[in-house]
């Protein structure tokens, strides 16, 4: 079976789960976009309402900001994967609860064993908390850890795990777009190791 198929598999498991009362109020389930292959897995929140019509994550305002910083070093959509710690939406883009986190993290460690990156961006608190926990590795506060680099050995090998803000964050205060642009390079010096 291809890796394809693997992940239309896990998007099949996605939209059958009922593991939590997510399910119940979401439109579309949002299992993720990119490449299979892509060497960078950037991990979001939960889906929001644009997300949860479309079924696609960062499709809204924050979308747009995470758009223009993988242009500012290089890159697009095609060239990585991004998913969420939720696969549904909770209503009123309230905070993911943590029985909800728990029921639904097992699709993304799916993904991550998939598509096995080299690098992993948790995006904002609750995907930071979630990988940092997952990998072993010490907690902090996001200001303190943001845009430095973390590293981890796996099952499939040494990845690298970069936390930064969610880029949500330069939708309410515009000012933080350049500190999201500085992290981003970070990403950018830690890819060209894997040229």
């Amino acid at each position: 079976m291809s890796k394809q198929e693997e992940m239309e598999k896990i998007a099949i498991s996605v939209e059958n789960c009922k593991k939590c009362d997510l399910y119940k109020t979401r439109n579309k389930p949002v299992v993720g976009y990119g490449s299979v292959d892509a060497k960078i897995l950037f991990i979001g929140e939960a889906p929001g309402r644009n997300e949860d019509l479309q079924g696609k994550p960062f499709v809204g305002r924050a979308g747009k900001i995470l758009d223009e910083l993988l242009e500012s070093i290089g890159m697009q959509r095609s060239d990585i994967f991004i998913a969420n710690i939720l696969k549904c939406r909770p209503p009123n883009n309230r905070n993911p609860l943590s029985s909800e986190i728990k029921a639904c993290t097992q699709h993304l460690d799916n993904q991550i064993t998939l598509i096995q990156p080299k690098i992993i961006v948790p995006l904002g608190n609750f995907a930071v908390s979630y990988i940092f926990e997952k990998f072993g590795l010490k907690i902090d506060k996001i200001s303190n850890i943001r845009g430095k680099v973390f590293e981890t050995n796996t099952i499939f090998g040494n990845i690298k795990i970069i936390p930064m803000y969610h880029p949500a964050v330069a939708t309410y205060n515009p000012n933080t777009i350049n500190i999201l642009k500085e992290d981003f390079r970070v990403i950018k010096d830690a890819i060209e190791k894997f040229r």
